[in-house]
């Protein structure tokens, strides 16, 4: 669709509630931001380890504080707002009464509680004899509702529906418990092929403690699911009847808002969790036993590979390592990652020798439970600035082992990348990801690229494009491109391969050693 620059502008009011804030944002019909607000959240609070929550009515009234922040500070009017769609954090569980309160705080997506598998009888005997008996137990221990039904049965008993963050969001802005198939992801009954719950006759309902009726009812990426409501005009200044279009997970509506719909596209995500996907109609499980997600369009998967402490790594160093930095940064009014990108732009690629391995928690797949963080190649030459690094080559070099991952078990080359999400913002971290990569790395026309996602289903939902293809075409823009330097290209590659990928191998043992010895982590 070509951009027609006399056509009056249609604002497009995108929420998208993260990790670590809450952004409102504006964007019109052609992807272009015409205003946002921030409001930073505390992640989670934890009353023992391994725990991770936070309250449900906290994550309403940050979003609330942002939309009415937003209108604050920009010359858009709430009547100019012609829909509402919603991204958030994937599989951030709550339990709610009958009357759609919550009954206890979120279980947040870091938590790594396990709950007891349940007795399963000639299901269980079946599983062990196919040889997917631990890969069922695990499905087991780790699904939220089977810990809440064995070690909180009075809340489980009064829990009339579980429900992701999305949902309960999206009643508190319509006053109906509905949520889009594209925010669904994690330990539940979900069909990911049919992107759909599972059927009631499905047998792999045994392996859960939750219940269909618990279940909210689920519409496609770019369906209408309601109207805001009279309560949530009053909190959040949007106007009441303003329609509220479905959308999808940040993960997913980023890889939309970065890379689009096209297969040979991929879509890095520096965030808090870095994931590389590409997305396509074909459902393709790129970890054996790991579904394809239900992308930001209907009918589409992602194919994921995740880091599951990603740039969380870099929050890591700041608050161990960089507290002189960070001092600095506020006497300066800059952010930290500033300072840092300064002290390591002369740092040669390869780190002098020091390299990291990105595991500091388990994978879901990849690594394994037993998987450990390490730094290895130390000398008197390293500092504080090569650590910091190291930590940057370390998370390129697992992404690009996910972008080899990707393209051996879709069998398509990956043609392009796009690179967003909090660490893209960084100079050293593009330019170290071309080189790894080997090929041009580009940033969206926009840093809030899940939010433009959520504007992407948006503009479908309210029939300003007819259907997603269009309106990606119509609203993703390249931004600042970053070419692979010959000389770092060809070093990165040998540490790669010679170095990288033997890295986990050869640790793995000693790493089942120290759990053993330790207890930690608790398998």
């Amino acid at each position: 669709m070509r951009r027609d620059h006399h056509a009056k502008p249609i604002y497009l009011l995108a929420i998208d509630n993260g990790t670590q804030s809450v952004r409102a944002l504006i964007f019109d019909q052609f992807g272009t931001e015409i205003a946002k607000a921030r409001v930073p959240i505390e992640p989670y609070f934890s009353t023992q380890p391994s725990y991770a929550e936070q309250h449900g009515d906290y994550y309403w009234q940050k979003l609330a504080e942002a939309c009415q922040q937003l209108w604050q500070n920009c010359d858009i009017k709430p009547s100019q707002i012609a829909g509402v769609s919603l991204a958030t954090q994937r599989y951030t569980m709550l339990c709610l009464d009958k009357d759609k309160k919550p009954l206890r705080p979120a279980i947040v997506w870091m938590d790594l509680r396990q709950g007891k598998p349940n007795n399963l009888g000639l299901l269980g005997a079946v599983t062990s004899v196919i040889g997917m008996g631990e890969l069922v137990k695990e499905a087991q221990q780790k699904a939220r509702c089977n810990w809440l039904a064995h070690y909180e049965p009075e809340v489980w008993q009064q829990t009339a529906y579980y429900v992701n963050l999305s949902a309960y969001l999206t009643d508190k802005l319509t006053s109906d418990l509905v949520d889009s198939s594209g925010h669904i992801l994690g330990y539940l009954p979900y069909d990911y092929k049919a992107q759909a719950w599972m059927s009631p006759h499905n047998i792999k309902w045994r392996l859960f403690s939750c219940r269909l009726e618990q279940m909210p009812r689920l519409v496609a990426p770019g369906q209408q699911l309601g109207t805001i409501s009279a309560q949530a005009a009053a909190a959040t200044g949007i106007i009441e009847g303003t329609p509220m279009i479905a959308a999808a997970s940040d993960k997913a509506c980023e890889a939309l808002g970065s890379a689009g719909l096209t297969s040979d596209t991929a879509c890095l995500s520096f965030g808090t969790t870095a994931t590389i996907n590409t997305t396509s109609q074909d459902y393709i499980e790129v970890l054996k036993h790991m579904p394809a997600y239900t992308a930001a369009a209907p009918n589409y998967y992602n194919h994921e590979y995740m880091v599951y402490r990603g740039f969380w790594m870099v929050s890591w160093f700041k608050e161990q390592f960089a507290h002189y930095e960070q001092q600095l940064a506020k006497t300066q009014g800059i952010d930290t990652e500033k300072l840092l990108d300064e002290a390591i732009k002369d740092i040669p690629a390869g780190c002098m020798g020091l390299m990291m391995q990105p595991y500091w928690s388990p994978g879901v797949r990849h690594p394994g439970l037993e998987g450990k963080g390490s730094l290895i190649g130390f000398s008197d030459i390293h500092t504080r600035a090569h650590v910091y690094r190291a930590i940057l080559e370390g998370l390129a070099y697992e992404l690009k082992l996910g972008f080899d991952t990707i393209e051996k078990s879709t069998g398509k080359r990956i043609k392009h990348l796009r690179v967003s999400g909090g660490g893209s913002q960084s100079d050293v971290a593009m330019q170290l990801t071309a080189d790894i990569f080997g090929m041009p790395a580009y940033r969206p026309h926009t840093f809030e690229a899940s939010g433009l996602g959520a504007a992407i289903n948006c503009a479908v939902g309210l029939g300003i494009y007819p259907d997603h293809l269009t309106a990606t075409e119509a609203m993703t823009h390249l931004g600042d491109e970053f070419l692979p330097i010959a000389d770092n290209v060809q070093l990165y590659r040998r540490l790669y391969k010679e170095v990288y990928l033997k890295m986990y191998e050869r640790l793995q043992p000693l790493y089942c050693r120290i759990q053993k010895i330790t207890g930690y982590p608790p398998l």
